[in-house]
């Protein structure tokens, strides 16, 4: 039945949850419609055998490329009369080192049911205790969204039972969040940036997690145990204003936001541990039009890349209902996103807003923070990753290379130490983005915890750029470095001498090199002379190969077009 710490719950307690897995396009004559709006050719074998038996066996309409171009012109009429209006609701687990409102550690990954205390577990005459760290942690994250700081707020008791929240209620906020007002300033991937409203952020409690037997989900599971490792785990929530109008601003929005928390330490923001649940609120309306069309949510988006396709599978759904005349169709629900099939699937209905009859925490009493308070916070917090791209940008570096650099602090703090040992920016940052990341992808190994450090790959790059090696020879050099060799004074420079030596620089040797290669090659010189001059090539390939590679190729070639010219 699986592990003996997990805690049993029968199916009378669970049944009221199941759920039906209805779909808007379980129709058929939708699927058709959906199927041939796309362009696809109409004798697809499993769409055709939707089609026959939504037609009860009549053969399947072949359709005119006129048609599908028809169709497919309607259908981006359609889109262009209509806009999406996003909002995200994005659930962050502060990274601190006990519970919300007791003692137990804050850990991911531990047996079921050992990190658990009277308190989280909801014993009668418990009483919980605030976690000064969570709270700091969730003004620092409303300062970093430029949010205004409540300086007294509170919690609330929020209402509702299932069976992973022990207390039958949550502990949260209501109508005096920590933080609100706020904004988001996001680089879009097409070289843009815009700006989206943060509502609010408010400090709760996370609950249990249920683990399903005999199936994937509650539907249809055997039986499900509970973890309540997880409850009581400080999570702030973080909610957007309906800015967004597309998959990809969406997705934007979230990566930079988890961007954020990573850089100030807030939260590691692992989506695939559940350290960031983002829930996404859809709807569509006709361009122009100032009400909202009729909600949809999309529940746990856990990759940003299956949130953009989600939500752009809803907006083409919705629209295409519309379209269709069945805007009706488009209901107050909450729906699953399948990424193996690439569509939303209906989770439950919502009959109305839910009353989840919030009111004040009696076990708690209200936060307040001086202004002073909240200033230290501010000054204590890192830079933030807009200010580094800024930083970076203004390196003259290009900016392809600063996304990358700026998109992982790990990644960013490698490349400031490298700097900070007196390499040159620009090549430093191609060795980084290049060679570096490449040898982290290859290995598994995050740059953190890589065997070569900062300063080694800093002193390689300063003989790069004094010409004391070429590149080649740090190419060759660069996978001595990767296994932790060449650290300390002059490091590096005996792993070159101990390779033979470094780059020839010595015009005399030089010079000597191209007379010979020259004396060698009289048949290509004379197609030199007669205006073959891509030819210039086979003369620095010989040279560099007398020289083994060593030869410095700014000299090289300065001493070759001198001999060349003159011939």
């Amino acid at each position: 039945m699986g592990s003996p710490c997990l805690l049993l719950l029968g199916p009378h307690v669970l049944s009221k949850a199941v759920s039906s897995q209805s779909c808007a396009l379980a129709n058929p004559s939708l699927r058709k419609f959906s199927w041939q709006l796309c362009g696809r050719p109409c004798c697809s074998p499993k769409v055709a055998s939707v089609i026959r038996k939504h037609t009860k066996g009549k053969q399947c309409h072949q359709t005119s490329a006129t048609s599908v171009v028809q169709q497919s012109s309607k259908a981006a009429a359609d889109q262009a009369a209509f806009e999406a209006v996003i909002g995200i609701e994005s659930h962050v687990r502060l990274s601190t080192k006990t519970k919300a409102f007791c003692g137990c550690a804050n850990v991911y990954g531990a047996k079921p049911n050992t990190h658990v205390c009277p308190v989280c577990l909801a014993h009668p005459g418990t009483l919980p205790n605030v976690n000064e760290e969570a709270v700091q942690k969730a003004i620092i994250t409303g300062l970093a969204l430029q949010c205004t700081i409540h300086p007294h707020s509170k919690f609330d008791r929020k209402q509702y039972i299932y069976p992973d929240l022990p207390k039958g209620y949550q502990i949260s906020q209501y109508d005096v969040p920590i933080a609100e007002h706020g904004r988001l300033e996001v680089d879009l991937p097409d070289g843009s940036s815009k700006s989206f409203g943060i509502t609010r952020a408010h400090m709760e409690e996370d609950s249990g997690k249920l683990v399903h037997f005999g199936a994937s989900s509650l539907s249809g599971s055997d039986y499900s145990l509970c973890d309540y490792n997880r409850a009581g785990t400080p999570l702030l929530e973080i909610v957007s204003e309906p800015d967004m109008r597309s998959g990809q601003e969406a997705a934007a929005y979230a990566s930079e936001l988890r961007r954020i928390m990573r850089f100030i330490g807030t939260s590691d923001g692992n989506m695939q541990d559940g350290s960031m649940r983002c829930d996404v609120n859809v709807s569509v309306r006709p361009r122009g039009a100032k009400e909202f069309g009729t909600k949809v949510e999309i529940k746990n988006m856990n990759t940003f890349g299956g949130m953009q396709k989600a939500i752009d599978y809803e907006i083409d759904r919705q629209v295409t209902l519309i379209s269709q005349g069945r805007g009706n169709e488009i209901v107050l629900e909450t729906r699953l996103y399948d990424e193996a099939k690439q569509v939303t699937k209906s989770m439950r209905k919502k009959e109305g807003l839910a009353d989840y009859r919030y009111f004040p925490e009696p076990d708690l009493p209200p936060l307040g923070f001086t202004q002073e308070s909240v200033d230290g916070l501010q000054a204590s917090m890192a830079e933030l990753p807009a200010a580094k791209r800024a930083r970076f940008m203004d390196m003259g570096l290009p900016r392809d290379d600063v996304l990358i650099l700026a998109d992982d602090l790990e990644t960013a703090d490698y490349f400031e130490a490298v700097l900070e040992e007196g390499a040159p920016a620009k090549l430093a940052a191609n060795w980084v983005v290049g060679d570096i990341m490449a040898h982290c992808k290859n290995t598994g190994v995050s740059m953190g915890s890589m065997k070569s450090r900062p300063a080694t790959l800093a002193a390689m790059v300063k003989m790069i750029e004094s010409k004391a090696i070429s590149g080649k020879i740090g190419k060759q050099l660069l996978p001595e470095l990767l296994q932790g060799k060449g650290a300390g004074p002059d490091g590096v420079k005996k792993l070159v001498d101990a390779m033979g030596g470094g780059q020839i620089s010595d015009p005399a040797y030089l010079a000597e090199i191209l007379d010979k290669v020259i004396a060698n090659n009289q048949k290509q010189l004379e197609q030199y002379k007669g205006g073959k001059t891509k030819l210039k090539g086979h003369f620095v390939g010989q040279a560099m190969k007398e020289s083994r590679g060593k030869a410095n190729p700014e000299l090289l070639n300065k001493l070759l077009m001198e001999r060349l010219d003159a011939a």
